[in-house]
């Protein structure tokens, strides 16, 4: 492993985390998994990740955290420096004033540490159960991201739409970050949640990152988020850009290859009772794994697993095709077990962050130095010991 440059002239990522849908196995403990997913975000704390990002879903089982917001405030009371953000809600299920009174009040309570992340819904099958025309969401998250905005702001807020009215709507607590609470609005293929953050001037976290689609989309979304900042008053910066992408790390490439076929049909059987169809390349580990990681899997993209210094080559590539980003986001997946996944986490901070962060190139600068000027080192320290010896000598002389 080594601590170089990176090699991509764009500007790579510095801050790191996690975005937990969460995802698990409908065959597994339930309350089980939620406390490992509250564990997680203790140990991702302890290894220096900076970010965590928790998931809103209602239907399909896989998906399991309904309200975020009662993940991150159970986390913040374990966690101590690590920021915690919904990712996302979904506006169209909440009234404005409701969420943003939330916000707030976690923004109290893990003392500035909350972030708010905004989109339209993921799921049809949480809209459909809500009587919501998944036509519409778009256009409800819209409606409901500038109330939310404004309210966050400390703005009076009076407003009537076909779904919520704010009469003279206010919120009864500042934000207890000074600079305000960040926003982040979520992005996939499609250009709208570029254009919604780059309206209010909010950060962009996309999430389709690692889809081949996506991937190709990236430059593209980005010039629109920074031409629709400035048509807005809003100056874009790279540097609160997030992007999420699943990978596996082990010391071996074929050890995270192995270890990721413990879980990895997990996903196909997910992947299949959304859509509906049989996927042709789900009916071993191998051929899974083998396909998520050459063509991707529908909603997850490419992974990657394999190594550390894989996981470099990845990322310089994302910052190259991208122009730049600030934060890359893992995206957490149950495809290893328990120990392997966290040990990948650990590969990662170990190895990846401090790449990218240089965090170790004084280290490198310093034994460098003490490389080039060794023979002067090693001459003075000779020069010291028989200067030692000479004086053991004179002071054991008898006529001295």
């Amino acid at each position: 492993m080594t601590d170089a440059a990176p090699r991509s002239t764009a500007h790579g990522p510095t801050r790191f985390g996690a975005f937990i849908a969460p995802y698990h196995g409908i065959d597994g403990n339930p309350t089980l998994q939620i406390r490992r997913d509250l564990d997680l975000v203790a140990r991702l704390d302890d290894l220096g990740y900076e970010e965590a990002w928790i998931g809103e879903h209602h239907s399909a089982g896989y998906e399991t955290i309904a309200s975020p917001e009662v993940f991150i405030a159970a986390a913040a009371e374990r966690t101590r420096r690590i920021r915690l953000g919904t990712g996302v809600n979904s506006l169209p299920y909440h009234h404005p004033l409701v969420l943003a009174d939330r916000i707030v009040q976690l923004d109290h309570q893990s003392q500035g540490r909350v972030m708010l992340g905004a989109g339209p819904g993921q799921l049809a099958s949480d809209a459909f159960m809500m009587g919501i025309d998944p036509m519409k969401q778009r256009g409800m998250m819209a409606e409901a991201l500038e109330s939310v905005v404004a309210l966050l702001r400390g703005e009076t807020v009076t407003r009537t739409t076909d779904w919520f009215t704010l009469d003279e709507a206010r919120l009864h607590l500042a934000p207890y970050q000074r600079g305000g609470i960040e926003v982040a609005c979520a992005s996939t293929v499609s250009p709208s949640g570029s254009v919604q953050a780059g309206t209010h001037g909010l950060s962009l976290l996309s999430l389709a990152a690692s889809d081949p689609s996506g991937f190709e989309a990236l430059s593209g979304n980005w010039d629109i988020y920074a031409k629709t900042c400035a048509e807005n008053g809003h100056t874009a910066d790279r540097d609160t850009w997030r992007l999420v992408v699943p990978m596996h790390l082990a010391d071996t490439e074929e050890e995270a290859r192995r270890q990721a076929e413990y879980g990895v049909l997990h996903l196909v059987r997910y992947i299949e009772g959304l859509s509906g169809m049989t996927m042709p390349w789900g009916r071993t580990a191998a051929d899974a794994v083998r396909q998520w990681t050459t063509d991707g899997f529908p909603t997850f993209g490419v992974a990657m697993i394999g190594t550390p210094a894989d996981a470099i080559a990845r990322i310089e590539a994302m910052a190259e095709k991208s122009g730049g980003f600030g934060t890359l986001l893992l995206l957490d997946l149950p495809i290893a077990d328990p120990a392997a996944k966290n040990r990948s986490y650990e590969l990662f901070a170990e190895y990846v962050i401090p790449h990218f962060t240089g965090a170790n190139r004084p280290r490198h600068a310093s034994m460098a130095w003490a490389n080039r000027n060794s023979g002067k080192f090693i001459g003075a320290l000779r020069q010291a010991v028989e200067a030692a010896f000479e004086q053991h000598r004179d002071s054991d002389d008898p006529a001295s």
